[in-house]
This record gives structure tokens, C-alpha cells and sequence, in this order.
């Protein structure tokens, strides 16, 4: 029977649209596979795959998307006409709304088949194409694009421009330019007047990303001045990267001055930001470097203190995602300097403050803003180390930090082979190869073996990029795996694990667990209720919560009242926003009892010493541009959760219900949290019918690894 195997397509976007610019940033990131798996060895888990496998094909077809759109419509109490549904839609997707304005326009594609309106059927169409781009979801962008195209009678301005305009972007992120320019042009021949100067701009920045700078400027210069005023900070940066690849670095910098000197409004305020990093790549023009570096520090400093000006998470985390390229260009200028340590400050830096803030203001600690190289060297124990990676170019820079020693070096691995590395990891560990050690042993000497870390018996990771999906404790060097050899925790950042480090101890005793709850849409885990009652019996307070019990409301009202919750039931990742990524709980007549990960936000949940989520992949989303993992792990920590364990991929019922009974039973026998994961990864391996890593290496230990369970 499969455990936790439901699959939903949608995790957070690799990218954000930031409401302030209509500069659109988006990053492709290579994730893992997703497949459905049985708990037990056999022909039926290739029939699983393929069912799990379609089903996420299937989600984004229009067809599913109607249906949803029919669901969703039925539910509301003021219904919409279609069009206005479109409305919806548009602006929805434009403030980082992803998931939601997919769903407005699924209802105008619902009503639009079921009116027979193909002017409407080609509106929502548009719209899905756009929501997608945003999202990064640019084959499915691709996919609705060309098929609005397709409607008889749709229109030229309302939708050919806007089809061909996002079939431009498309090939833009794709890298092929000139098909970039190819659709540009043929959205220039629909596009009202309004709109042109936005087509305009971009058939300038893909002409000057193609070498033709001096052609770039002829477009630019070609728009009107009034529309170039309505543009403009948007024009003026295109206009001086194209100056700036002309070899006129003069020229390009009076406009990024002209761009810094603007109005002080928030607006100004981010465009001055990027006239900064504008600056900085008018000094690496001239071949001055730490005038460069200088000016991209400035930057960042600006970045961090604008965040604090929106309220909006969507545009907050949009903001600091943008600036990726910013921090990754300067963290590369002090890597080539040698300078490892500004290089780890600047790593730090980069990752995304949207976490770290949210746990700075759930906790008492007397620890300040970032924690800093000397704060976390205090608090390492011997024997410990942490292990930090950033990804920037071709490079994966290497830290190795330890109580009395800091170490950086930079590896010749281009980010792109590496996440296919983890991919075909994954790959075989999810459809259970017999590969899996070799490829286990390969990514070992590239990742682990030259961080030459000896005698450490207990690692703190803080991967970056590809990484966050990739499970360290199942690499090999040839003797054995990396589990035997160290405890293994993972960190969003190492001033997010030095934070949650830092909170003051208290007792955990008492446990709140919620097992198999009863939906009829859910497969039923017989294997989850065992597994919950089992734990339970190793808590002498407790409260369990099984099949038709375990409802969302239930866990709402109580989830804060316990120090240990502990969750086994089916999950569905959301990989158009992570944070509509969903627990199934058990209906309470108040709603489907579909717990999503925004919604643990609201939530207080600072009683709360350990979340575990024995679910599949509850542990995945996707990695924003300030390289944080987003989804349940940032929704539950954001909202007082001091750690976490969850899955990587989706987990089997008989093994999932043993691992976890014997963290539990290590954990009571004074093991701490990421001790006790080791000793259970260590036992289950040791089954023949669940040594390979499928079965026990799925769940990783997050946050406080040194957590312990109380009398």
C-alpha cells in the first residue's frame, strides 16, 4: 500500500515578480524527481510511479484545471462573470499570487467552456501562461501561450501581443535569444500603443543579451518620451546595460546616476539599488574590482534595510530573491580575493533574511541580528562542524567551520551538473536502483571528501541550489555510508541553527500526534496509526488523534499545546507556491480538512520543541533566489518550531513506522534529536528488506539538532 504518496502540481516559485518594477526574475532550478512508491519491494511500485508520475503531468492540463475551476466556483458565495475572474487572475499573478490566480483563471476557463465564449476560453488561457511565467513554470508557460494563440475570434491586443510577449520570455529564459526577438516582433504587430514600449524594452534587453548592443539602443531609442518618462527606472536600466555593453561605460554610469538620484519613493528606493549594482558593473567594465566590490556591498546594505519598509511577504522575499546575482557577483569577487570569510559573511547574507527574521521575532535569545562567525564558533562543542556550501558560476564554495578553526575553498563544480548529479541520485534512490552507491560514492568525493573533516562525529549542514534536495546521510565513500560516520542536521542558514540554538531550554515531555486520518479521498495508512500509537506509548502526556479525529480543526485548536507534534499522514507538494502545499487531515464538517503550509503562519507555536512530519516530501518546496527551502520547514519554524523532521521523498508505510518508533525510544534513552534520527537510520539499514536508502534515509533532522526530550 503506499505511504503518504498523493501528489498535488504546485512548492513555492523558483522566482518572485516584484510589484515595484517590471523586471521579471526568475530562476530555473533543477529539482528532484517525484514518484510514488509501496511499502513493499515489488512489480506494484513501477505501477505506483507511473500512476504518481501522471497524475503530476495531468495537473496542469486544461482539462484538471477546469474541473478545479468548477470546484472552486461552486464554492464561492458571490460568483464573478468570467472576465471579471481574468481581472482576478492578472492582478493576482502580478502581486506573487501564483497559485491563487491560477485558480481565478481556472474559473474563467471552467465558465468559458461551459458558455461556449473562445474569446473568453483565450483570455484564461493568456492568463495561465502569465501565472506560470511568473512562477517560473515556463513549460507550462510555453504550453498556454501558444494554445491562446489557438482560439478563434481572440484578440489581437488583448490576447496575440500578451501570447507572443510571454513566448518571448519564455525563449528569453531559455537562452535563445533570437527566438526571443522573433516573438517580440510578432507581439509588436497586435500590440496596442500602451503596451508596445514594454515589448520595445524587451526586444532591447534580448537583443543586447545577444551581442547586438548598438541595435538594442536603436530600439530603445525608438520609444516615444512620454512613454520612456511612464517606463522609467525599467527603461533607464535597459538603457545602460545596453551603453554599458557598447563600451561606453561613462554614458552607462550618468544614467545610473540619473537612476540614484531619483525621487525618494520607495519605488526610487529599490531603483537606486540597482543603479548601485549598476555601478559596480560599470568598475568590472574598467577592471576595477574593489571599487566594484564596494559598490556591490553598498547594494546589499541598501537590500536589507529596504526589506523592512513593505509589508508584503511576497514582494519582501521577491526583493531579496532578485538580489541573488548581486551577492553571488561579490561573494565570487572575494572568493577570487581569497578572502573566505567575507565571502561566508556575504553567503550569509545572501540567504534569505524572510526566515531568520521570522525566527528572530519568536524567540527570547539575547543574540542580535545575523549571528556572526565568532558567535557560532562559541557555541560549536568538539567534535561538532559545519559544513557550508555556496553554488555561485562554476564554483561550489566550501566552508568547514569549527570550534577553533574556519576553512574556505572554492570547487570546480558549475552549478548545472551538480543539481543533474542530485537528480540522478534521487533518481535512483526513489526508483530504488542498484546504482545508488556508486552514484552515492560520486557525489561523496566531490562534496564531502575534500572537506577533510576528520574526526567529526556530528555535521551541520547548510547546503545551497541543488542541494537542499539532496540526502548527505546516504552518500558513500566506499566503506560505508556518511551516517555511520557523523550525526547529520541541516540549516536554512547557520544564523538560523545558531538562533534556534540559542533559545532557552525547556522541558519536552508531553506529545501531540495526529495518525492515518480518515478523508475519502485518502488512501488509508494503517502503518501511520500503528506508528503513532506505538510513539505515544513512549510519552507518559499525551494526546493522539487518529482516522476520523484527526481533523484540521482539531489540530489548530492544539497544535501549540504539546512540545513533541507529530504528524503521519499523506502530503501533496505544491510546486507552483510551497506554500499551498498541503497536509490531508481529517474533515470536521468544517472544511475538506486540507492543512496548507501558509496557513501554520498564523499559528503560535513556540511551545513547540520538534514537528515531525511523516509525510512525503514534506520537507521539499522550492528554492527562492535568497536560496531558502520554502514550504512546511519555513511555515513551521517561521512560527516558533525550534526543529523539524521531514521527508525528502515519498516514504514507505512499514519502514517510516519503524524509524520513527526507534528515534523516539533513542530519544527517551537520552539520545538528542539528531543522535536518535542516526541511531534509527543505522537499525533500519540493517534490515535486509529495507537497506536500500529508500527505506531509511528519507527524513532529515532541521533546526535544533540538539533538542532532547525531557523526564
Amino acid at each position: 500500500m503506499p505511504r503518504r504518496s498523493q501528489f498535488h502540481h504546485a512548492g513555492r516559485p523558483a522566482g518572485l515578480l516584484s510589484t515595484l518594477t517590471l523586471t521579471l526574475a526568475v530562476l530555473m532550478l533543477a529539482g528532484g524527481s517525484a514518484s510514488a512508491q509501496s511499502d513493499k519491494p515489488g512489480d506494484q511500485d513501477g505501477a505506483a510511479t507511473a500512476q504518481a508520475l501522471t497524475r503530476l503531468r495531468e495537473a496542469t492540463q486544461p482539462r484538471t484545471l477546469s474541473a478545479e475551476g468548477q470546484t472552486l466556483l461552486d464554492r464561492d458565495v458571490i460568483k464573478l462573470d468570467g472576465y471579471a475572474y481574468c481581472g482576478q487572475a492578472t492582478s493576482l499573478a502580478e502581486q506573487g499570487e501564483f497559485r491563487q490566480s491560477i485558480r481565478a483563471a481556472s474559473k474563467a476557463l471552467f465558465l468559458g467552456e461551459r458558455d461556449k465564449k473562445p474569446d473568453l476560453q483565450a483570455l484564461a488561457h493568456r492568463d495561465l501562461a502569465l501565472a506560470y511565467l511568473y512562477a517560473g513554470k515556463i513549460d507550462e508557460a510555453d504550453q498556454y501561450a501558444r494554445s491562446a494563440l489557438q482560439f478563434p475570434g481572440a484578440s489581437p491586443e488583448q490576447v496575440l501581443a500578451p501570447a507572443h510577449k510571454i513566448l518571448g520570455d519564455v525563449a528569453a529564459r531559455r537562452g535563445n535569444q533570437a527566438g526571443a526577438i522573433s516573438e517580440y516582433n510578432e507581439a509588436l504587430k497586435t500590440a496596442s500603443e500602451r503596451y508596445r514600449p514594454q515589448i520595445l524594452v524587451s526586444l532591447a534587453n534580448a537583443l543586447n543579451a545577444s551581442g547586438q548592443p548598438k541595435q538594442a539602443l536603436e530600439q530603445l531609442n525608438a520609444i516615444p518620451a512620454e512613454a520612456r518618462d511612464a517606463l522609467g527606472s525599467f527603461y533607464l536600466r535597459s538603457r545602460a546595460a545596453a551603453l554599458l555593453a557598447d563600451d561606453q561605460p561613462e554614458a552607462a554610469l550618468a544614467v545610473y546616476d540619473q537612476i540614484a538620484t531619483g525621487d525618494r519613493t520607495a519605488d526610487s528606493e529599490y531603483q537606486r539599488l540597482w543603479a548601485l549594482v549598476g555601478v559596480g558593473r560599470v568598475h568590472l567594465k574598467r577592471g576595477d574590482k574593489p571599487q566594484a566590490l564596494a559598490a556591490f556591498l553598498k547594494a546589499t546594505t541598501l537590500a536589507n534595510g529596504l526589506r523592512a519598509k513593505f509589508h508584503s511577504e511576497e514582494i519582501r522575499t521577491g526583493l531579496f530573491g532578485d538580489m541573488q546575482a548581486v551577492y553571488d557577483q561579490a561573494l565570487a569577487l572575494a572568493v577570487e580575493q581569497k578572502d573566505f570569510q567575507t565571502a561566508w559573511n556575504l553567503s550569509e547574507d545572501s540567504r534569505s533574511r524572510q526566515l531568520l527574521d521570522s525566527v528572530r521575532g519568536r524567540t527570547d535569545d539575547a543574540l542580535g541580528g545575523r549571528v556572526n562567525l565568532a558567535q557560532l564558533q562559541g557555541m560549536l562543542r568538539p567534535g561538532e562542524s559545519v559544513l557550508e556550501y555556496h553554488a555561485v558560476g562554476d564554483q561550489l564554495v566550501v566552508w568547514v567551520i569549527r570550534k577553533d578553526s574556519f576553512e574556505g575553498q572554492a570547487l570546480p563544480l558549475p552549478q548545472a551538473g551538480l543539481a543533474k548529479d542530485v537528480d540522478d541520485f534521487r533518481r535512483s534512490i526513489i526508483e530504488r536502483k542498484r546504482d545508488v552507491d556508486t552514484l552515492g560514492q560520486g557525489l561523496y568525493a566531490k562534496l564531502i571528501a575534500p572537506a577533510k573533516l576528520g574526526d567529526t562525529r556530528r555535521l551541520f549542514i547548510v547546503p545551497h541550489g541543488p542541494l537542499h534536495y539532496l540526502p548527505f546521510q546516504a552518500l558513500h565513500d566506499g566503506q560505508g555510508y556518511l551516517i555511520a560516520r557523523s550525526a547529520i542536521t541541516v540549516w536554512p542558514s547557520a544564523s538560523v541553527g545558531g538562533r534556534l540554538w540559542a533559545r532557552p531550554d525547556r522541558a519536552v515531555s508531553a506529545l501531540l500526534a495526529f495518525g492515518n486520518p480518515a478523508t475519502p479521498e485518502n488512501v488509508p495508512l494503517p502503518g501511520a496509526e500503528r506508528e503513532v500509537k506505538e510513539v505515544s506509548d513512549l510519552f507518559k502526556q499525551k494526546q493522539i488523534f487518529v482516522q476520523r479525529d484527526a481533523t484540521k480543526g482539531t489540530f489548530k485548536l492544539r497544535a501549540n499545546q504539546s512540545a513533541v507534534l507529530h504528524v503521519a499522514a499523506h502530503a501533496e507538494v505544491d510546486d507552483v507556491d510551497p506554500l499551498f502545499s498541503r497536509i490531508l487531515l481529517a474533515n470536521d464538517g468544517q472544511d475538506r480538512g486540507l492543512l496548507e503550509a501558509r496557513e501554520v503562519y498564523g499559528l503560535d507555536m513556540r511551545s513547540v520543541s520538534l514537528v515531525t512530519l511523516s509525510a512525503c516530501e514534506s520537507g521539499l518546496g522550492k528554492v527562492l533566489k535568497g536560496d531558502e527551502i520554502v514550504g512546511f520547514t519555513r511555515s513551521f519554524l517561521s512560527a516558533g518550531a525550534s526543529s523539524m523532521v521531514a521527508s525528502l521523498w515519498p516514504v514507505a508505510d512499514e519502514s517510516t513506522e519503524a524509524l520513527m518508533t526507534r528515534m523516539y525510544q533513542s530519544m527517551t534513552e537520552g539520545a538528542d534529536l539528531m543522535d536518535a534520527m542516526r541511531n534509527a537510520q543505522m537499525d533500519v539499514q540493517k534490515k535486509r528488506r529495507f537497506a536500500h536508502p529508500f527505506f531509511w534515509a528519507p527524513f532529515n533532522v532541521i533546526g535544533n539538532g540538539r533538542m532532547q526530550l525531557g523526564s
